[in-house]
């Protein structure tokens, strides 16, 4: 596959997103990365299939590594918007669509954009 590709674009800016928020959280040790990396294989597959969905792969990778740090680890990432109240993770908005947010279910507000989450919870800012 040629490493330039539109798809092969739109899976590294993905992983890079993802990878971002996850250190902003100070969480993205090896077993953590590798949940990413397990994520951008399978979203590979279905991008080839649907390549109008490469502009949702982003936030669609970041749903997968959620899903699978719940299983695993617990809730991620945390709301830093709710100061009571049970602690609650965020949401990736739209579910499926480009441009995915970060966004608090309860308090109805975006976060931030995914790969920039560390300008919302005081970590490291992305560039």
């Amino acid at each position: 596959m040629d490493p330039t590709s539109p798809l092969e674009q739109a899976l590294h800016a993905a992983r890079a997103l993802v990878l971002a928020d996850l250190m902003a959280g100070r969480v993205a040790d090896a077993d953590v990365v590798s949940l990413v990396e397990e994520s951008v294989v399978q979203r590979r597959w279905w991008v080839e299939q649907w390549p109008e969905g490469a502009a949702y792969v982003a936030g669609l990778v970041a749903q997968d590594v959620q899903d699978a740090l719940l299983e695993r680890y617990g809730r991620w990432p945390l709301c830093p918007v709710c100061g009571t109240g049970d602690p609650h993770a965020l949401d990736v908005q739209p579910e499926l669509g480009p441009d995915p947010h970060w966004v608090c279910g309860e308090a109805g507000v975006k976060v931030a954009a995914v790969g920039s989450l560390g300008e919302a919870i005081g970590g490291a800012a992305s560039s």
